[in-house]
């Protein structure tokens, strides 16, 4: 059996993962030159922590992770305003949680990869097709690929998507902001963010640091705007967006790398009416992206991509596997989905009072019971549940 992965993410490399381990013949399509340097830091646990540990790649990650005491928020002057302890979040999760920047994850999932997987970096689509018994690929240089399946796992702007199922807008949802992240060296920075991941505690913007093990600090970025167009230059439109921030804000844009270097993207949810046409399907944020506001994007990815290949292995036909795999799989991310949506004016106020209450509830988690009940409202984990 012969698949073709178009995408070479967190849920596509899984995915290659899974089936590689099967012995299918499988090739990985990229159009980035290499692995992805660009990503923030994100709390990987849940469906996806657990596939995870069955692969065997939990000590990677965990060696790759950090080690983070507290999401503090802090106002203009750097000064605590509220926060919550990452031992409340383990023991909510049992500690079954690793914080890892994105690229990192990817890495590790790449280097997991066995050797019968082609992986080829710098390729761009042009066509795509599936029917009943099969479907292709044809590439810009003109190269056509036959397979058993072709999965479009390509994110939110899915190439395989737009060629296959129709243009972005009829799938993809813009939830009113914006986010970039982008990584920086700043010895201040670095010191007053140790072992904490810092927002400020402000309205309608936000940005965050992480301190890395290299000396660098990790920034992430997010604003609302009703506009989903990208601006031409990440940089510029950071420093115009968050120019008025006080703390250590203006440090990090006077250190912001170059254009190339930033990840900028709208914050969206992808909703795709039928996730498989024929022998071609999607997987991750090409067919549910839940947004950085739900959490879980990561874990949902690899989970997915791990219950997709489970299908393709065991189904009597690969559009069998592609149904059941749909069936068992959209109502776990369509909740998710939902949830996000309510979310919003906890994940970055919009007004002074909103603020207050985010401050009122994370100061309340030192309370007996409270902390349990909010961390579980954080992860998405249900009250009473044993599992993570």
């Amino acid at each position: 059996m012969k698949a073709v992965i178009c995408g070479g993410g967190i849920a596509g490399l899984t995915l290659a993962r899974c089936l590689g381990d099967r012995a299918w013949e499988v090739v990985v399509l990229e159009k980035a030159p290499g692995l992805r340097t660009q990503g923030y830091m994100i709390d990987f646990f849940g469906p996806g922590y657990e596939a995870a540990e069955e692969l065997g790649l939990l000590p990677r990650l965990h060696k790759l992770g950090y080690a983070v005491d507290e999401l503090r928020y802090v106002d203009e002057r750097g000064h605590r305003t509220a926060g919550m302890t990452y031992t409340t979040l383990n023991k909510a999760l049992h500690g079954r949680l690793v914080s890892i920047m994105r690229p990192d994850l990817e890495r590790a999932l790449y280097e997991s990869l066995p050797g019968r997987v082609d992986v080829r970096f710098g390729s761009t689509l042009k066509a795509v097709a599936g029917h009943q018994d099969g479907a292709c690929v044809t590439l810009d240089d003109g190269t056509r690929l036959e397979a058993d399946v072709v999965v479009g796992a390509d994110g939110v702007h899915s190439a395989v998507r737009r060629l296959a199922f129709g243009e972005d807008e009829r799938y993809v949802r813009h939830l009113g902001f914006h986010t970039a992240a982008f990584v920086f060296e700043d010895a201040e920075v670095h010191a007053a963010c140790r072992d904490s991941f810092v927002l400020t505690d402000t309205t309608d913007r936000q940005m965050g640091f992480y301190s890395l093990r290299d000396g660098h600090v990790a920034a992430f970025a997010v604003h609302r705007t009703a506009d989903p167009g990208r601006p031409g230059d990440p940089r510029e439109a950071l420093r115009r967006e968050y120019g008025g921030l006080g703390w250590v804000v203006p440090r990090a844009l006077r250190a912001c790398p170059p254009a190339e270097d930033v990840y900028y993207d709208q914050v969206a949810q992808t909703e795709v009416p039928s996730w498989s046409r024929g022998c071609v399907t999607l997987v991750g944020d090409a067919c549910y992206a839940v947004s950085l506001l739900a959490g879980q994007g990561a874990s949902l990815g690899v989970a997915g991509a791990r219950l997709l290949a489970e299908q393709l292995c065991e189904a009597p036909s690969a559009v069998t596997a592609l149904r059941r795999y749909e069936e068992q799989w959209r109502p776990v991310v369509t909740q998710k989905q939902r949830a996000a949506r309510k979310g919003v004016r906890w994940f970055l106020p919009h007004t002074p009072a909103q603020l207050r209450a985010r401050r009122l509830a994370l100061r309340a988690a030192r309370l007996p019971g409270v902390g349990r009940y909010l961390a579980s409202a954080l992860t998405g984990k249900p009250r009473g549940s044993s599992g993570s």
